[in-house]
């Protein structure tokens, strides 16, 4: 977490709004309106009823689950689900698979929420009397318009967001204030909208109207920034977004009143027009239009980089193949994920042209979210229970309310699947692979065979004195997933003595240990033989990628300077002019034998498990290892091998002896 937003400062709090904010800040432009139109009509019954709903949706759902309980599941610092998952983790290996599901249905948000935000932006360009005709929601002129504007975003995220998030939060705070002010000016005129803060007014809509309780899916689109306010909760810290969402609550609250006010004062009011446009004095039109669309391309970036983060923390929590991640800037945790951003890229266009319209999107809008908001819910029984320990029947009641008002929306958003089976596929793919990668590491960490260290150190002593074999490396590294220094894997051993013998002068075993906290950087040294052995034990966070190369030569360096460790060349022709010893790396890497016959499940999963690897980054360079002083070792994976069939001798039908000479 940055220094400067770790305490309540007004500057912590101006970043917050730009970061925090952004999705349920925009929520009012479609919100609204969706919700008359669901409804087919613009009376007082229907107006006050959504409005109230509104409310208390955002009061129960975003204020106090995730404002006032969720927040406090901070892992020093950080949020979102993942880092949820690693405070409770221990309670049950079977909470694997609500982060799964939870972070998937997260992930496939980010293609609907740029396109949706930056069309209802857009679109209010149409109440522009000299653009009415040119600015039809659906027409070519809008799409042209929102597909560049979301290229160029993209575009943008491998130089950084640095400079463009500088200004993010004046451009929310003129957005919030812009938000209150217009609402304002309407409750003005018509006070008597306060009563729809009543919670009869939403449960009379919800009961009585003929769609009723199907109403709700519309209503859930005012709390859709719910969950990637918890995952952004690392870049501004609790306080601030705390205290900066009451300004943010007050402001969308006043606009959707302002909104319900206008439509109350008609005389004809029509569920086609947009109530969030109409409200702006026609002479403001532009600049709101404008303000509106920075406003959306924030929310934007704010999901974009969420997912960054969210696939980053995959990789290094074993739920996501190994992929490329890049470091745009010196702020610590903006990084940048090439296949990730075209993906999601290519997503939102997609959506953009299959959907055409901010209404269309907003039928197909919410499903996956009620999802990842449900698997939060889960996953927080627990944090509440055992980390927190509040008392029983304190966490079941709040459990009970949270389930019973999401597994509603769900309900509610699930008629919505048969419009968004445009992308349903996306998320079933998302959550596949990280199921898929998750099982395989599990039932290949089953075949992890460890041997006694200390058994084996006479034999590297013999190794390493004996001359007849040449030398492989000075200094030979191997990665080793042996929690205990005193076990090595029988693999390591076995590349060592039996596929080639590897003479060296100097073995070297590594370890990490992934830590629950994000930002851990802690290593210790032991020597295991006296100028033979030495193994390395790093502790990184869950956000420190192990970047081995940079990391091992800079413990080196640390020994040299400590007298601890000499890396002169050992060989006497170099010696003499204090050359610098060899570094060789071996890498062992499985690949799956023929030699299995595996049940359908653990076939299916192993042979996807394989195929998606070969799309996935080499070991080599997710460890950040320099290809010149790597090798790489390929080893048969047997989880099942063929034992069903017997082997009989007989003898050759014929047998001719001939006799010795």
């Amino acid at each position: 977490m940055n220094p400067h937003v770790r305490k309540l400062t007004a500057g912590g709090l101006l970043i917050t709004l730009g970061i925090i904010f952004g999705d349920i800040g925009t929520s009012p432009l479609y919100t609204f309106q969706t919700l008359l139109k669901e409804g087919g009509r613009a009376d007082a019954f229907m107006v006050l009823g959504a409005v109230s709903c509104i409310f208390w949706t955002l009061t129960l759902q975003t204020t106090f689950k995730y404002i006032f309980i969720t927040l406090q599941a901070d892992n020093r610092g950080e949020g979102g689900i993942f880092s949820l998952y690693a405070l409770v983790r221990r309670y049950g290996k079977w909470l694997a698979f609500p982060a799964i599901i939870g972070a998937g249905t997260l992930l496939a948000d980010g293609i609907i929420t740029p396109p949706i935000s930056v069309t209802s932006a857009i679109e209010g360009l149409g109440l522009v009397p000299a653009l009415a005709k040119d600015m039809i929601p659906g027409n070519n002129i809008i799409l042209l318009i929102v597909i560049a504007i979301i290229l160029l975003l993209f575009f943008f995220q491998q130089f950084g967001t640095n400079v463009v998030g500088a200004a993010f939060g004046p451009v929310m705070l003129i957005w919030f204030l812009m938000l209150a002010t217009l609402g304002a000016v309407q409750v003005a005129h018509y006070p008597v909208v306060f009563k729809a803060l009543n919670p009869l007014y939403g449960l009379r809509l919800l009961i009585e109207h003929p769609k009723g309780f199907w109403l709700l899916g519309a209503v859930f689109l005012c709390t859709t920034g719910a969950e990637a306010l918890y995952s952004d909760l690392g870049h501004c810290g609790r306080k601030n977004i705390q205290v900066s969402w009451m300004l943010v609550k007050t402001s969308l609250v006043l606009n959707y009143l302002g909104q319900a006010a206008w439509v109350l004062t008609q005389k004809t009011a029509s569920v086609e027009v947009n109530p969030f446009f109409a409200i702006v004095p026609h002479s403001f039109i532009i600049p709101a239009v404008c303000i509106a669309t920075l406003a959306t391309i924030i929310a934007s970036q704010a999901l974009i980089s969420g997912s960054f983060t969210l696939i980053s923390e995959a990789v290094s929590m074993n739920f996501w193949p190994r992929i490329t991640i890049k470091y745009p800037s010196n702020v610590r945790g903006q990084i940048y994920i090439p296949s990730v951003n075209w993906i999601l890229c290519f997503g939102c266009i997609a959506v953009t042209l299959y959907f055409r319209t901010s209404e269309a999107m907003t039928a197909a809008y919410g499903f996956s979210i009620t999802i990842a908001m449900l698997m939060t819910t889960i996953l927080m029984y627990y944090f509440m229970r055992y980390k927190k320990h509040w008392p029983l029947w304190l966490v079941v009641i709040i459990l009970c309310m949270f389930l019973t008002v999401e597994f509603s929306f769900f309900v509610a958003n699930a008629v919505k699947i048969v419009k968004r089976l445009f992308f349903l596929v996306f998320e079933v793919g998302l959550i596949f692979t990280m199921y898929i990668w998750y099982r395989a590491r599990q039932i290949n960490n089953r075949f992890l065979n460890f041997v006694d260290l200390k058994e084996k150190i006479p034999m590297l002593r013999a190794l390493s004195a004996d001359e007849t074999v040449s030398k492989f490396a000075t200094h030979l590294i191997y990665l080793t997933k042996a929690n205990n220094s005193k076990q090595i894997e029988q693999k390591i051993m076995h590349s060592i003595f039996s596929r080639k013998p590897k003479r060296a002068d100097m073995y070297w075993f590594v370890h990490i240990e992934r830590t629950d906290e994000p930002f851990t950087m802690e290593y210790s040294v032991e020597e295991l033989a006296e100028e033979k052995a030495i193994r390395i034990e790093f502790k990184l966070g869950f956000r420190i990628q192990p970047r081995i190369n940079v990391l091992f030569r800079k413990v080196v360096q640390d020994m040299v300077a400590n007298d601890e460790l000499d890396i002169t060349s050992r060989y006497p022709s170099l010696r003499q002019y204090n050359m610098t010893a060899d570094f060789q790396f071996v890498i062992i890497e499985k690949f799956l034998s023929y030699e299995n016959e595996f049940s359908a499940k653990e076939g299916f999963i192993l042979n996807s498990y394989f195929a998606i690897r070969r799309l996935a980054q080499s070991d080599a360079k997710a460890f950040g290892l320099d290809t010149s002083e790597t090798k790489i070792e390929k080893i048969p994976l047997v989880v099942s091998p063929v034992n069903y069939f017997q082997l009989k001798k007989v003898e050759p039908a014929s047998s001719v002896l001939v006799p010795a000479d």
